[in-house]
């Protein structure tokens, strides 16, 4: 894929900036009541990210069958994680729904997105985003994961999403690139040291010198990219929120790395910013 060929969604006419687009490597539930250095770095981004007049988020703990865009205008704040302690279940992130830019959406890109009333903000968007906008006053919204659609075909949707920019609309991806749970391995009791695998830095490495170089498409055909590739990436849910961030970029525009970090021997919660200006 030509990456010229990203902004083929975007109107050529506007010439107001865009929205930035963020992915963010959300790592355990347990960032959301815990400061560390992960969670500083998400409430570093309040002061240098424009005031959107919405948040989309795709977050890897709402998969389905078919794409579906959140409608409620008060959406639940959904506890989706076991065995952890109460204070995480106490946690409530109160921003409304926007049922105006969901049913945009849906109009947009009608018949592959349908509209869904029943789930709210799940983990991998309210933990980042109680950091970033604390006082929860920004609408929010969720797209799905179609669990039946490819790497290829989860990259299209994304283009036809990139709209989103030109309405003040920040996009956010919520997965971790490297995401292997049956891996894990915990040094020193520290979940968050920095600890892995041979295979997983060397893979950190990886994804983030082909999105540095803007080489998007085998990140895209990810399950060539690398001999230890499935043990990076076992289930596709927390790498595919990326691919919704790199198919919204525009040619030229700025990346900036932060959490670059491999942790627990098997994750990484290296993210990234990306936006048309210096």
């Amino acid at each position: 894929m030509n990456l010229n060929s990203f902004s083929n969604s975007i109107s050529s006419t506007d010439n107001s900036p865009l929205m930035p687009i963020l992915f963010v490597g959300h790592g355990s539930p347990m960032n959301a009541i815990e400061e560390n250095e992960f969670s500083k770095e998400w409430q570093a981004l309040s002061a240098t990210l424009p005031r959107p007049t919405a948040i989309v988020s795709i977050s890897a703990h709402w998969e389905t069958k078919g794409t579906f865009v959140t409608l409620s205008p008060t959406p639940q704040t959904i506890h989706d994680f076991y065995g952890f302690p109460q204070a995480l279940y106490q946690q409530r992130y109160a921003a409304k729904g926007d049922p105006q830019l969901a049913q945009e959406i849906i109009n947009q890109l009608n018949p592959a997105v349908g509209g869904d009333s029943q789930w709210g903000l799940d983990h991998g968007t309210w933990s980042v985003l109680k950091y970033i906008y604390p006082q929860a006053d920004i609408p929010v919204i969720q797209i799905s994961l179609d669990h039946d659609l490819s790497p290829q075909q989860h990259m299209e949707l994304a283009r036809q999403l990139a709209f989103l920019r030109t309405k003040g609309v920040l996009v956010l991806g919520s997965g971790n690139m490297i995401h292997n749970l049956r891996m894990v391995n915990v040094k020193g009791g520290d979940f968050n040291a920095e600890h892995g695998y041979d295979w997983a830095f060397e893979l950190n490495d990886v994804f983030k010198t082909k999105l540095l170089n803007r080489d998007i498409q085998p990140l895209v055909n990810f399950s060539s990219l690398h001999p230890d590739i499935k043990l990076a990436i076992p289930t596709a849910e927390h790498y595919l929120p990326m691919l919704y961030i790199l198919g919204m970029m525009q040619p030229n525009e700025k990346i900036s790395l932060f959490n670059d970090k491999v942790i627990a021997g098997s994750l990484s919660m290296t993210s990234f910013l990306i936006n048309d200006y210096t």
